[in-house]
């Protein structure tokens, strides 16, 4: 658990990034940090408090987007700011119903007391296309894939002879 009382600490990279964090780890960072106005969140769904809080003391403009997703316009103003782009794609903004390797899509994962995603994947697809036809993307991470289909499938097929043999 976080210092602030955040169960996940996984968002503590997000922190780490604009420079905030334990400083023994952020001694050993080469990169810059990033400033607030470097990052844009599309599809960002409910906050904890504690996020909510970090976000607003270290200046980050966001919008909470349950209901209608940032549009187009946003995205294709912010990366006019930029010569190059990083992206970073959390497999949560999807909507757990249409893509089920997220965290909430597993009953047993427990959950942090917020929300999935709401996303599609047309939707997605239609904003990193936009993305990759706008600005020289230089970056691209993925996380918090979590193929459990997968791996219960993997386990079950571990207890059937023909595929163990």
């Amino acid at each position: 658990m976080s210092k602030d009382g955040y169960p996940m600490t996984h968002a503590m990279v997000f922190g780490a990034l604009l420079g905030n964090g334990d400083a023994e780890f952020l001694s050993i960072v080469k990169n810059k940090k990033f400033r607030a106005d470097e990052v844009l969140y599309v599809g960002l769904q409910g906050l904890h408090d504690c996020q909510k809080a970090f976000l607003d003391e270290v200046g980050v403009d966001y919008e909470v987007q349950s209901d209608k997703f940032i549009s187009n316009e946003k995205i294709e103003n912010f990366i006019a700011k930029f010569d190059q782009i990083l992206v970073h794609f959390d497999i949560d903004v999807l909507d757990e119903k249409f893509f089920h390797s997220t965290y909430f899509a597993d009953p047993d994962a427990g959950g942090d007391g917020s929300g999935g995603g709401k996303m599609k994947f047309d939707q997605l697809s239609e904003i990193l296309s936009l993305i990759s036809q706008k600005a020289d993307v230089v970056g691209f991470s993925i996380a918090e894939y979590m193929p459990f289909d997968a791996y219960k499938m993997h386990q079950m097929f571990n207890k059937v002879k023909i595929f163990t043999e």
